[in-house]
């Protein structure tokens, strides 16, 4: 038995640190980069975040740190992965991210994969084909041991960046093992539920997806709930197992985010205009809801990030 414990974890050390050495060869600089194939990002931070957070969205993706550590939190809840341990989010999230573990002799080097909803919907058939297990617990994230083969996988996808005459065959087929092996893990049943016509997952996908493109106005619970066809308070206990937010809490993220992301960007700097783009109508409570969220009243962070970016 420790034989095997032993050969195991030999397996996932070498299989990560190929991983590892793949992403370092196609990122330079620190920050999250999109690559070349659609659904798959890297980045690398050479630098640890010891109290700021990165707030973002993060969409249904399933990520490995290959080298280094990161926490994420999403509500209360607070996650950390790395080494082997794969961070797999089934639906869209604003959550904070830090960097826990990073140096510029050992940067920290991660890969995220976006969960294809129309593959992993024809997969699951097929990974299941008696239907779904029961459903325990829910969570808004999983972090779980990441095996050999799956690593290996997602090694394969990173490594079709160097095959510049790949069609797309490999990479089709690299996505599919991944996805196969993810629905074969000890939480693919809460990855195959989000595709699954008529889950209460589903329904508050399909909430998710409405408060991101409807963040700005406002709205009654029981409107929303309605509109995805689950009582109301069934919905709310739903979006909260799957969110780790109630409804008010996720459009408050968004709203906030948003308005950060105006003023950072040059697009809106005026506090008072940023608000009132993403539906606030009192100054004075978006000031107090920004500076809970974010640590800083939006002038001083503003300020905050403009010497940082400077420096």
């Amino acid at each position: 038995m420790n034989r095997l414990y032993e050969s195991m974890s030999a397996q996932l050390q070498e299989e990560t640190s190929r991983l590892a050495r793949l992403v370092d060869v196609h990122l330079t600089q620190d920050g999250t980069t999109a690559a070349r194939i659609p659904g798959l990002y890297l980045n690398r931070y050479s630098r640890p975040q010891p109290s700021e957070e990165k707030h973002t969205m993060y969409w249904p993706t399933v990520g490995l740190a290959a080298q280094g550590s990161k926490t994420i939190r999403i509500g209360e809840e607070v996650s950390e992965y790395s080494g082997a341990r794969l961070l797999i989010a089934p639906v869209a999230l604003p959550v904070a991210i830090r960097t826990v573990q990073a140096s510029p002799s050992e940067p920290f080097l991660g890969v995220g994969v976006y969960l294809d909803p129309q593959k992993i919907a024809a997969l699951v058939p097929k990974v299941y084909p008696n239907g779904l297990p029961a459903v325990e617990k829910r969570r808004a994230s999983y972090v779980l041991e990441a095996e050999p083969a799956l690593i290996a996988a997602i090694s394969r996808l990173v490594a079709c960046l160097d095959d510049s005459e790949d069609d797309g065959l490999l990479v089709s087929l690299a996505e599919d093992e991944i996805f196969i092996r993810l629905l074969r893990s000890s939480v693919g049943v809460y990855v195959a539920e989000t595709v699954l016509a008529g889950s209460s997952v589903q329904r508050v996908a399909k909430a998710i997806e409405w408060l991101r493109t409807h963040f700005a106005e406002s709205f009654k619970i029981a409107e929303l709930a309605d509109r995805v066809h689950l009582s109301e308070s069934s919905f709310r206990e739903h979006f909260k197992s799957v969110t780790a937010m109630s409804p008010l809490q996720y459009q408050k993220a968004l709203r906030l985010q948003e308005a950060r992301r105006l003023m950072l960007s040059g697009e809106q700097e005026d506090a008072t205009r940023a608000c009132r783009l993403v539906g606030y109508v009192s100054d004075s409570q978006f000031s107090r809801d920004y500076s809970r969220f974010f640590g800083n009243p939006p002038s001083r962070d503003l300020a905050k990030w403009k010497r940082l970016g400077s420096s």
